[in-house]
């Protein structure tokens, strides 16, 4: 009897702590929701109060952040960038004044006295179609500073006027032969008459032999008077 008024004790003890502890969650419950319904009946009043104690999103915070530091004075680096875009400019170039073009000078005919003696040197040519400055004609006539020279001791073969082949022949050859020994250095020009339409006479010699007695000799020009070429 004893023992099985223990076991009722026992068993009645279990159940009101089971039953204790299945209660306070549905307090709990009940409590949550009776503070809901009061929190929706007081909603307008709770709201201010909720904002105010709310934390401020992280976006507004740093466009606050931004919108408080003071602009950095961006005048430097403007100032930096444009000297350095003026070092990078090349100068402006400096105009070059165009060189005049340089015109030939023309040689002046040199007019001498009867008494007065010309030394003379330069190089020779053959004369063509163009300005005669210093070039040979034929074995008797050349050119010396643009005036025509005529060998007045000699009566040279002629070339364009030649009467015969071999008149022709002799020319060229005295042609050529006058060329050479008038390149071959100085040479001095004796006034032998005025000059007319034919040239200026003159007797050209060097180291005091006559250069027309030379062509004589060698057979490339005669004397005046002397005869033709031709038979």
């Amino acid at each position: 009897m004893a023992k099985t008024a223990t076991r009722r004790r026992r068993s009645s003890t279990r159940a009101k702590g089971r039953g204790g502890g299945s209660a306070l969650p549905w307090a709990i419950i009940g409590a949550i929701a009776v503070g809901g319904i009061a929190v929706y009946d007081n909603w307008k009043s709770v709201k201010p109060i909720l904002a105010a104690h709310a934390p401020a999103p992280v976006a507004a915070r740093a466009v606050s952040v931004a919108k408080s530091e003071p602009a950095r004075d961006a005048g430097p680096k403007q100032t930096a960038s444009i000297s350095a875009v003026s070092r990078m400019v090349p100068p402006a170039a400096v105009p070059i004044p165009a060189k005049a073009p340089v015109v030939p000078e023309k040689a002046v005919p040199v007019s001498i006295s009867p008494a007065q003696t010309q030394a003379a040197k330069a190089a020779f040519g053959y004369c063509g179609q163009g300005e005669h400055i210093n070039c040979v004609a034929d074995g008797g006539t050349f050119w010396y500073k643009g005036e025509k020279i005529v060998i007045a001791d000699i009566v040279s073969p002629g070339i364009d006027d030649a009467r015969c082949d071999g008149e022709r022949r002799v020319g060229f050859a005295a042609k050529l032969r006058l060329l050479n020994i008038l390149n071959a250095g100085s040479f001095a020009m004796n006034p032998a008459g005025q000059p007319g339409k034919a040239g200026a006479p003159r007797v050209i010699s060097r180291d005091g032999r006559s250069i027309g007695v030379q062509l004589i000799d060698e057979g490339l020009a005669r004397k005046p008077g002397s005869g033709a070429w031709c038979a």
